[in-house]
């Protein structure tokens, strides 16, 4: 709180009122000495030594109360100016307080307003955080999305194929069966025609044979002869397809063998039908299909249809050459 100065009046007041007191005080100690005193015979000399004194004292008393009246305003001057100097002083306290006070205010405010700061640069990094993580789930979520639908197309299209190629391969499998049944039903239409020419083979050579037995037994020597020849080579004509169908049974053709070869080969027989070497005889010029023909017809092992031949007819079978072609083997 500020003090307001005083007026020089009010400095001088009460220096002036203890002057006067003390001047009064003073009058009334004279007034009651001077009342005491007995009254003495009067003389000039002595009146007058006592108005002189009185002047003295008078003066004496001015003086001195002029000095107490200086030494007051000397003392007030002092306690003025003492006032002034710590009036003076506590306004400079007051204005230093005050300056710390601002200052102190102002770093109180500079605190706050980093503390805001703080705050709201952690609370836009705590958003731009909680934006990122938002967007990183939005990218996870948006990439399972994309996976699972890549998965699911992956997985339809491979449902598809697999059913595409069970469905291929069941027409296939179809395809095959048939085929094989067909196969199998040509086989054996193919085996049941080589039988059936089989045996109307042995059939005629039975029949041919009875005939030629029954024409020898009742005709001349030399017709018996005759006959017997020609019964010889229809048998052994008989006999030349049959080895052909069955080799043709076996049969595997060569990528080279064309129409219009030709190979002979030499057959070696046992009487029970047995074949016991096949040979080359007389090459067709392409080894494939020579090897093949002579693989054919040891793959027929035995002609067991062989066996009903007498031994005179036979003979020619032990050893003898056939030919054969690929239109032959191709029955």
């Amino acid at each position: 709180m500020q003090q307001t100065p005083r007026s020089s009046s009010q400095s001088y007041f009460w220096p002036t009122v203890l002057a006067v007191g003390l001047h009064i005080i003073i009058f009334g100690m004279l007034f009651v000495s001077f009342s005491m005193t007995p009254e003495l015979p009067p003389s000039k000399p002595v009146v007058q030594a006592t108005l002189y004194q009185l002047k003295s004292q008078s003066q004496a008393t001015t003086q001195t109360n002029q000095k107490i009246a200086g030494e007051a305003k000397k003392t007030a001057a002092k306690q003025y100016e003492t006032e002034q100097m710590e009036q003076r002083k506590v306004e400079q306290q007051k204005q230093a307080q005050a300056a710390e006070q601002k200052k102190a205010e102002e770093a109180r405010k500079a605190d706050a307003a980093k503390a805001v700061a703080a705050k709201q640069a952690e609370a836009k990094k705590a958003e731009e955080a909680k934006a990122a993580e938002q967007k990183r789930q939005a990218d996870l979520a948006r990439k399972k999305t994309e996976e699972e639908a890549k998965q699911k197309a992956a997985e339809e299209a491979k449902k598809k194929a697999a059913a595409a190629e069970a469905k291929k391969k069941a027409a296939a499998e179809e395809a095959k069966k048939k085929a094989a049944a067909e196969a199998a039903k040509k086989k054996a239409a193919e085996e049941a025609k080589k039988k059936a020419a089989a045996d109307a083979a042995r059939k005629a050579a039975e029949d041919k044979k009875a005939q030629a037995l029954a024409e020898l037994l009742s005709d001349t020597t030399e017709r018996q002869q005759a006959m017997a020849d020609t019964q010889g080579d229809q048998v052994a004509g008989n006999f030349d397809d049959l080895i052909r169908l069955r080799a043709a049974e076996g049969w595997s053709r060569p990528p080279s063998a064309r129409n219009n070869m030709t190979v002979v080969l030499r057959v070696n027989m046992l009487p029970d039908g047995t074949i016991t070497n096949v040979s080359v005889a007389r090459s067709s010029g392409d080894a494939p299909f020579d090897n093949s023909a002579v693989a054919a017809v040891k793959n027929i092992g035995r002609l067991t249809e062989m066996q009903g031949l007498s031994p005179q007819d036979f003979q020619p079978y032990r050893s003898f050459n056939m030919t054969f072609t690929p239109e032959d083997l191709a029955l």
